[in-house]
């Protein structure tokens, strides 16, 4: 066994599970790294495995400084297993591999690179994968490494095809690969290639644990990391070639649905419906321009008094038990007679008198809400909605009919024309 460093820069975490022939790909692109090998080291997490992966890290031992730790198998733990090499890692970086992802040699280097010469505080680095295409696979990929001897030569000859680009690439391209200048920077950190300080991982507590499926799980890190501070680039140096493997597209895409449920339960305010709302299109990119239209949404009608409106939708609705009504896009300023209610207001700014604790706010579009199926009377959805509802008026609706037996729409929004909506306030 090759002894281990006893100061290394960089610990390389990869999670597995009966994987070992996609492992061994990945090792052996380890073993052809530039860097000296005292300076990182690898842990390899297996989530309970029954295939070699044992044998196959206990073989690499033999060249590469590589422990070993298993946890038993207690169902799909791909963030348990990388936050358990995160915190028995002893470097200051911790660089995330997915077995199966086979890194170019400068990799570890350009890695410390970027945390060397980034941004002065929190800072956390996402590279470049080719070939990550999970809904355009990269055809003849697997012959094309046995014909090469590896990903570094199929990147050189192969490089600046479009059929080998990572998916991210034409929208990291808009932004000269920096994503400090998208508002939501963390849309591109991607767990099968990135690096954060081991104390910044920590602090903002390292991978939610609780996902139950596939995806988002790396990306809402991201999120965290960027609310705490920490700033998010980008690296074309540090690259990955993604191996050819399986993927069972129509599984994932169910699976990131239940996730991205959990993604919301976390993250109960406006930013975290938009991811709901757009990702639940199997969609990624319009959450650029769905925040925008809200961000600039929120300034225009941060002045707009609805009052008058919730009061007449009241009115119209009939006797209304306390309790048992909601309005979306509340406002400020409330009637004086609104019985107790549920108020759903997306500007963080605006705080409406709740009466003593008669009424509840709610931080949030209305995408989405935390209310249950059925448990409101009627639900007002107020003009302050005008500015979103060319884009969300059918999933506003949508939401106002689960939670709620009548909904009382406002003319204003009747007026605005969206493709998903229709002038009724019935089904």
């Amino acid at each position: 066994m090759r002894t281990l460093p006893e100061a290394p820069d960089l610990s390389v975490v990869i999670p597995t599970y009966n994987r070992s022939r996609h492992l061994r790909a990945t090792l052996d692109h380890l073993v052809r790294q530039h860097m000296s090998r005292d300076r990182f080291e690898i842990v390899v997490v297996d989530d309970g495995s029954t295939d070699d992966t044992f044998d196959v890290c206990h073989a690499f031992q033999a060249i590469l400084p590589l422990r070993y730790v298993y946890q038993p198998d207690l169902g799909f733990r791909p963030s348990a297993a990388r936050n358990r090499g995160a915190r028995s890692a002893i470097a200051p970086i911790v660089v995330f591999l997915d077995s199966g992802t086979l890194p170019g040699p400068g990799f570890l280097d350009a890695h410390l690179t970027a945390h060397t010469t980034g941004p002065a505080g929190g800072h956390a680095v996402a590279g470049y994968s080719y070939c990550y295409r999970p809904y355009d696979p990269t055809p003849g990929l697997a012959e094309l490494l046995a014909a090469e001897g590896g990903a570094a030569a199929v990147v050189e000859r192969h490089g600046h095809d479009s059929r080998f680009f990572d998916w991210r690439h034409e929208h990291l391209a808009e932004l000269d690969f920096e994503p400090g200048r998208h508002p939501l920077p963390w849309i591109f950190y991607w767990s099968m290639n990135c690096s954060v300080r081991r104390d910044d991982f920590l602090r903002v507590g390292g991978f939610t644990a609780t996902f139950p499926g596939w995806g988002s799980e790396d990306m809402e890190l991201g999120l965290r990391l960027v609310r705490h501070g920490i700033k998010i680039s980008f690296s074309r140096s540090a690259w990955v070639l993604e191996g050819p493997h399986d993927r069972d597209a129509e599984k994932n895409l169910a699976s990131l649905f239940v996730n991205l449920d959990h993604f919301l339960d976390l993250h109960r305010d406006p930013l975290g419906e938009l991811t709901w709302a757009v990702f639940r299109r199997n969609e990624l990119w319009p959450i650029a321009d769905a925040y925008r239209e809200l961000t600039e949404w929120q300034e225009n009608a941060r002045g707009r008094d609805v009052s008058g409106e919730i009061a007449d939708a009241v009115r119209a609705a009939g006797p209304v038990r306390a309790g048992r009504i909601a309005v979306l896009g509340a406002g400020r300023h409330l009637p004086a007679d609104l019985p107790d209610a549920e108020l759903i207001e997306f500007d963080e700014t605006l705080r409406p008198d709740l009466d003593g604790g008669r009424h509840r706010l709610h931080h949030a579009i209305g995408l989405r809400t935390a209310l249950p199926a059925g448990s409101m009377d009627t639900v007002v959805l107020t003009s302050r909605l005008e500015g979103l509802w060319r884009r969300w008026g059918r999933q506003l609706l949508d939401e106002a009919y689960r939670i709620g037996a009548s909904v009382q729409l406002s003319p204003v929004l009747n007026a605005v024309p969206s493709p998903a909506h229709t002038a009724t306030t019935g089904r």
